[in-house]
């Protein structure tokens, strides 16, 4: 995949620049948090079916992440033409600019644009990806001070954010919640387990805070959408679970708050700068969806070597689009047409995941018409059967027997589709799979 150009200088030579932000200092992770936080629903956005005002919110959520994107690059050398007003106003105020997130490659550049050698990049890298991670300009320290100073200046950030709380469950799941530079939160959960003698540490990422598809099972989605994650804060996530569980993640999911695929540029930044610099190989990542027009096939075009998770809930379009407004937008037969040109453009396999409700699409003839349908379309690759965790606002679910949790898998693989069940982790913390809100969402943070 094709690198967004390395762009020009970032450090000011005579034009001062507004004071660098200090980060905050991570809160001790057992401290009780100051205040509870939340995603505030968007205006207007309520339970039912898919409507106007959802499609232009994933419209603006499209085009805000492709703002995003551009704030995370490198920046662009300056034009001949006459500036804007608008450009003229960032100049005089511009943007932070953070590190976390470039590759090696973007850090020697940035140096070199900064009259700096290349090897100060290399530096960089170490200070923001090693074993004792940077969390401000000033622990870049084998930098001179002169440049600590410029960088500073300059608006340049490492990007990191504040452990605001931390819930721990008794399995070693531990939910960490991170106020982001705007004082929203976000969650990412790390799983611990041992399978043949080799520990493994899964990261469970957000890629936006909140989210605009309302599935209507789904904690995040009760919240409304606010923003895209940029890169900096989705690869933090990961730097901060390494730093809380004191080891390497091994593993990471994007199954956190958030549509992936409403985000795919920052996303795929963010998995840039974890498989080359985290050293996180790319068969051990996984992108989650539910769905969105158009998106598969940008994905496709990345040539990636990551697992692509699709969210189908459902055997057919009706029950599909009762669970999944959005479905109504993107429907099911559309979308399997998509996976399977997924397959063909990458030769990597489409996995699914299917939340089995109690009474509503847990049942055999549930079972049946779901390995029919993945056998109508080649798609009979392998299905994650999730059961569900209960969530607020969303009384109308249960959670499964173990009977019927495997009695559905039992089908799937007598039928030729392989399944396995998920192992629930974290329920104590609230931190599996549709637990990405709680207490401290559900109220506003003051801002500090």
């Amino acid at each position: 995949r094709p690198r967004a150009p390395p762009r020009a200088r970032v450090l000011p030579s005579a034009r001062p620049a507004p004071s660098a932000h200090v980060c905050r200092a991570a809160a001790q992770e057992n401290a009780a948090a100051v205040e509870p936080t939340q995603v505030p629903r968007a205006k207007g956005v309520q339970d039912g079916e898919w409507n106007d005002l959802d499609a232009r919110l994933v419209e603006e959520s499209q085009s805000d992440a492709r703002a995003t994107y551009e704030r995370s690059i490198l920046a662009a050398a300056p034009s001949a033409t006459t500036p804007s007003a608008d450009d003229l106003l960032r100049s005089l105020a511009p943007a932070k600019f953070h590190l976390l997130g470039l590759t090696t490659a973007e850090l020697k550049t940035f140096a070199q644009e900064n009259g700096l050698p290349a090897f100060r990049g290399k530096q960089l890298r170490d200070h923001l990806y090693g074993a004792t991670p940077a969390r401000t300009v000033d622990d870049l320290t084998t930098l001179p001070k002169s440049v600590r100073e410029a960088l500073k200046a300059a608006n340049v950030d490492i990007g990191r954010s504040v452990v605001h709380h931390v819930a721990a469950a008794a399995d070693g799941t531990a939910k960490l919640l991170l106020r982001l530079a705007d004082d929203r939160v976000v969650e990412t959960v790390g799983i611990p387990a041992t399978e043949n003698g080799k520990h493994r540490l899964t990261a469970c990422v957000s890629s936006q805070v909140g989210c605009p598809m309302r599935c209507t099972f789904c904690a995040t989605g009760k919240g409304g959408f606010a923003r895209n994650l940029a890169p900096h804060e989705i690869v933090d996530q990961v730097v901060s679970l390494e730093e809380h569980f004191g080891t390497r993640v091994t593993n990471v999911v994007f199954m956190g708050m958030g549509e992936p695929l409403l985000n795919v540029p920052n996303v795929l930044r963010a998995h840039d700068a974890l498989n080359r610099e985290v050293g996180i190989g790319a068969r051990h990542i996984t992108i989650s969806t539910v769905g969105v027009r158009g998106s598969l096939e940008r994905l496709a075009a990345a040539k990636l070597q990551s697992t692509l998770a699709v969210s189908l809930h459902a055997p057919d379009q009706p029950l599909r689009e009762s669970l999944i407004p959005s479905a109504k937008a993107y429907p099911l037969n559309d979308l399997l047409d998509d996976c399977e040109q997924y397959f063909v453009a990458t030769g990597r396999r489409v996995t699914f995941e299917y939340t089995l409700l109690a009474g509503v699409n847990d049942s055999p003839e549930h079972a049946e018409a779901l390995a029919r349908l993945l056998y109508t379309k080649k798609l009979a690759s392998h299905v994650n059967l999730i059961p569900y965790n209960a969530v607020d606002d969303a009384e109308q679910f249960q959670r499964p027997t173990r009977a019927a949790v495997h009695e559905f898998r039992d089908i799937l693989e007598e039928m030729n589709v392989p399944a396995s069940i998920r192992q629930t982790r974290g329920l104590e913390a609230a931190a599996a799979c549709g637990q990405l809100r709680n207490a401290f969402q559900k109220d506003p943070i003051v801002a500090a």
